[in-house]
């Protein structure tokens, strides 16, 4: 952790402090930190302790354990999931889209550091932030289609705003893997450093950050959150909605049931 200290965290979010430089880390390693309720409840409350803490200007979003995140826990309201009524609208418009509109919109720089899997709401997470560096062993998936989804929690504006239509759709559609080289070559993430090196490398970035020009970055994450993501509101409720729609599906209940009995789905199309 280097000169990083522990200092005030939640039950699944630590915070460490290096003077203005603050660290979150996500702390369900025994899960690959997907996002449960509680660990949704405790990073927004993080995202916006940092965010109004003047004395934090730069902060780092990492993972603890094997990923950054494996995107939104399954195993959660399993039972309405089988009932064909989960309501995923409220939790992405209740939760994922604060703790998204707040990274992009905080008046300080926020640096994503992934090791792992960045999948599903967890790559939705490490896009939000203004810079992305990886491990080399790191992946990135947008996994929806691979239970019958569709991209949330901003990722079909995310994703395209760095690496076009043509990727964009790639990755939605085919529900694939790209490793951390290939992001880079895309220019999905900014950075990609040994597996030993990526925690230090991205703790030294956001302690350089944190001694600049704190009104610089500001001003320039609202000049790009202007010209790329003006409408992004709009499209995470217009995400939200569809989604609610899949997640009433027969295409969305046989996509669970197959992952959690470790089997390729047997998708209808409905």
């Amino acid at each position: 952790m280097g000169d990083y200290l522990a200092t005030k965290g939640y039950e699944t979010v630590s915070i460490y402090r290096n003077g203005a430089a603050a660290k979150l880390e996500l702390n369900r390693p025994e899960r690959m930190n997907a996002l449960n309720e509680q660990l949704r409840i405790d990073l927004l409350a993080a995202v916006e302790d940092v965010a109004r803490d003047d004395g934090v200007r730069a902060v780092l979003l990492a993972g603890a354990g094997r990923a950054f995140s494996s995107g939104a826990d399954l195993r959660e309201n399993r039972a309405a999931t089988a009932e064909g009524h989960p309501d995923v609208y409220s939790v992405l418009t209740g939760h994922y889209h604060p703790i998204i509109t707040g990274i992009r919109e905080m008046p300080k720089p926020v640096i994503a550091a992934v090791n792992g899997a960045a999948a599903g709401i967890g790559l939705s997470l490490a896009l939000a932030c203004d810079l992305v560096l990886a491990a080399e062993s790191a992946y990135f998936l947008l996994a929806f289609v691979n239970i019958g989804l569709v991209p949330d929690g901003g990722s079909s504006v995310l994703v395209p705003t760095r690496v076009g239509f043509a990727r964009a759709a790639e990755l939605a559609l085919l529900g694939e893997r790209l490793e951390a080289a290939k992001a880079l070559e895309w220019g999905l993430i900014n950075q990609v450093w040994p597996d030993a090196d990526l925690a230090g490398q991205a703790e030294a970035m956001c302690s350089k950050m944190a001694e600049g020009p704190t009104g610089s970055y500001a001003g320039t994450k609202r000049q790009l959150n202007r010209w790329l993501y003006q409408n992004m509101a709009d499209q995470l409720e217009f995400e939200a909605q569809i989604q609610q729609e899949r997640a009433s599906s027969a295409d969305f209940r046989e996509g669970v049931a197959a992952f959690a009995e470790k089997r390729t789905p047997r998708f209808t199309g409905g």
